[in-house]
């Protein structure tokens, strides 16, 4: 990241003056009036000789989304509450040389498309085919989120969509043969997109011209209440999923598949984050609160499937996920401590937010158990994973 100069800064707006009359509800008490959604882009700096854009999408049904070319980011996501008051609700910096300058061990990933591989595969090794390849290791002797330069470092080439009730960006990034370890070359599309019900839909499309092991996800961080205000642990959050992934000391899963019921882990029914988070189980002393794969109860369904429901007592507000993948990776931002200042002002800190990372188990290719993520010539990966927002 050193020795890139930013030319360019346009921080974000803030969203203290972005107020709706009516916001469309859970319940249906009010909506705003319809306007068409509505896509616009503006320069947000550079890396190196290469410009950076932001494109803001807007619902017409008072939800704004803020999203960089720079790894594919999230920057903001502005969306009512039960009263109709507009509020950012995911953490993030208000400009590029934030993400610059987020290297290193303390690496948050706000907002980020996560590739080649999200999440960690043990000691930076797998074999394919009888090949083995090497990864960097980034995270306690693992190689997390794709290595030292992942997708989330990439300036993706975009290219905007419009119909009748929804706006979408479409980012292109073509990640060479070899590049953090991985084999053959990958042409990976993701596409936002925003519809008047106030959902916003991230679609993942790669192809490859070698095998190869593909693992994509967003890495947004959500805290309801807004995220300029202290930690999200009186969110009630759901999961449906029976069971989930332990790991060990490194944070690798096991291989084993355990029931949440009796755990910690069991968020079957609306449970306050903070409820269980200091219990002493030994998953939560190893990752310092929960940072773990859930398994979503799939079923024989293949399509989306409703993976976790979020709600903010104090707001209202909802977050519905649903998603084609077979597991999520709920974090509550445990190594978050204070060095942070996001898009309000506001300093982050341990809690301040919440991932709902759509994905395959972390560490696949190892376990020949677990849902595979080869993905070979002639072959298309396709994923797809909504947010729905609302306001109880």
């Amino acid at each position: 990241m050193r020795g890139r100069r930013l030319l360019q800064l346009i921080p974000i707006a803030g969203v203290a003056g972005l107020t709706a009359c009516s916001s469309t509800t859970d319940s249906g008490n009010a909506s705003v009036p319809a306007e068409p959604p509505s896509i616009t882009s503006e320069p947000f700096g550079q890396l190196g000789d290469t410009p950076v854009s932001r494109h803001t999408l807007t619902s017409g049904h008072g939800m704004r989304v803020r999203i960089l070319t720079y790894g594919g980011i999230i920057q903001s996501i502005e969306v009512p509450d039960r009263a109709g008051h507009v509020g950012n609700v995911v953490l993030g910096f208000p400009t590029l040389d934030g993400y610059l300058n987020n290297t290193g061990s303390a690496k948050t990933y706000f907002g980020a498309i996560i590739g080649r591989y999200g999440n960690r595969i043990a000691r930076g090794a797998f074999s394919l085919n009888g090949n083995e390849y090497h990864l960097p290791i980034n995270n306690n002797g693992n190689s997390l989120h794709g290595g030292t330069a992942g997708f989330e470092t990439k300036v993706w080439q975009s290219g905007q969509q419009n119909d009748s009730d929804s706006v979408g960006l479409k980012l292109q990034y073509i990640s060479p043969a070899g590049e953090m370890g991985y084999p053959g070359t990958l042409m990976t599309t993701v596409t936002y997109s925003l519809n008047q019900k106030n959902e916003l839909r991230i679609n993942y499309h790669a192809t490859t011209d070698a095998p190869t092991v593909i693992n994509l996800t967003n890495h947004s961080y959500f805290n309801l209440a807004g995220e300029d205000t202290l930690n999200v642990y009186d969110q009630k959050v759901t999961i449906h999923a029976d069971n989930y992934t332990p790991t060990d000391p490194t944070q690798i899963p096991t291989g084993q598949i355990a029931p949440v019921k009796g755990t910690p882990f069991d968020f079957t029914s609306p449970t306050a984050i903070g409820a269980h988070i200091t219990a002493n189980d030994p998953q939560l002393l190893l990752a310092h609160g929960y940072d773990h794969n859930w398994v979503i109860n799939r079923g024989n369904n293949t399509g989306l499937v409703q993976a976790a429901r979020a709600e903010d007592p104090q707001t209202g507000r909802t977050l519905t996920v649903s998603t084609t993948e077979p597991g999520v990776q709920f974090y509550t931002s445990n190594f978050v401590e204070g060095a942070f200042t996001g898009t309000s002002g506001h300093i982050y800190r341990q809690g301040a937010g919440f991932t709902m990372e759509t994905q395959h188990y972390p560490d696949s290719p190892n376990h020949p158990n677990f849902p595979t993520t080869a993905l070979n010539p002639g072959q298309t990966y396709d994923s797809t994973t909504a947010f729905a927002f609302g306001a109880a």
